[in-house]
């Protein structure tokens, strides 16, 4: 069976594409993933998500959009895709992809699949993820009015999320490997000037303290191998996000310097029928809303396409 459309992915920029497609009545395919829903399945309230003036947990927002595409005849499996081939060298001049042994056809493609935040990799920031650990101060940032909070990182984007923090905590304290910043100087001179922001140097977070919500954290100086407690009530990773677009890499589309996908225009890519959307291109904005509107582009485009 050869469909008219696959979408990869099933976070924000996936399901609203798919629900564009269906309503388009392309019967899209969703391949998914194993861990369905993207990065809102790891995220507890949603404040500034349109549409939801009470706000919505990350989960039941995206079980909201998975009900409303198939409401509409999306087509969706729960499993990773291992491998694509979108050269159309085959008789049928489709592009494939593999779930495990299965092989499904397409005429055409929404490339969907994200990126996630690096982590630290500690027991204690995973089980607090959600209740005080967060990757996105603009998505979080606002429930720590008046609290004491805590960013690692040391570039533009730490800086960044540091100085969207200061309108809203008492104080933030940037905890940095080295003594030095990686961030642009112009990024720089604003947080060294900013009062609310101080400065934890040659240090990594040894433990997130805690049991239902942060507390603390528990820091080592990595020169010193001296440990000490620092008393915050949250905890914001700002060390980068990877594209997930491994099972992409000798596909032929083209990435940048950090491994996300680049597009020809909007969502288009330079292979004809090969469109992208979301997080999987965009290191910038990085917001669901941002994902479901340029998920929207994407089965705009497909439609185009299909009727050229």
């Amino acid at each position: 069976m050869i469909r008219n459309v696959i979408v990869i992915g099933s976070g924000p920029a996936g399901l609203t594409a798919a629900l564009y497609l269906s309503r388009a009545n392309l019967s899209p395919l969703v391949l998914a993933g194993a861990q369905p829903g993207g990065q809102l399945m790891i995220t507890t309230e949603v404040d500034n998500f349109p549409g939801f003036p009470e706000g919505i947990q990350g989960p039941d927002l995206m079980q909201k959009m998975i009900e409303q595409t198939k409401k509409f005849g999306s087509e969706i499996i729960n499993s990773d895709v291992s491998k694509v081939d979108l050269t159309r060298n085959n008789p049928n001049k489709t592009l494939k992809f593999w779930v495990g042994e299965d092989v499904y056809e397409s005429k055409s493609v929404v490339i969907a699949t994200g990126a996630s935040a690096i982590w630290l990799g500690l027991e204690s920031e995973q089980r607090l993820r959600g209740y005080g650990v967060s990757a996105c101060a603009t998505c979080d940032g606002f429930f720590f009015k008046g609290k004491d909070i805590a960013v690692v990182g040391g570039g533009d984007t730490a800086m960044e999320e540091s100085l969207f923090l200061t309108h809203f905590a008492n104080s933030v304290k940037v905890i940095h490997r080295r003594d030095s910043l990686r961030a642009s100087k112009v990024m720089q001179d604003k947080a060294f000037s900013n009062p609310k922001i101080s400065f934890i140097w040659d240090s990594v977070v040894e433990e997130v303290l805690g049991e239902k919500s942060v507390t603390g954290l528990k820091i080592k100086n990595i020169k010193t191998n001296q440990e000490s407690n620092l008393d915050v009530s949250g905890l914001f990773l700002a060390i980068g996000h990877k594209p997930n677009t491994a099972v992409f890499a000798d596909s032929g589309l083209v990435f940048d310097s950090k491994g996300y996908l680049v597009g020809e225009h909007e969502t288009w890519t330079k292979i004809d029928g090969v469109f992208i959307a979301g997080d999987v291109s965009d290191h910038v904005y990085r917001q669901a809303i941002t994902a479901a509107g340029a998920g929207c582009k994407a089965a705009l485009d497909v439609e185009r396409w299909l009727n050229m």
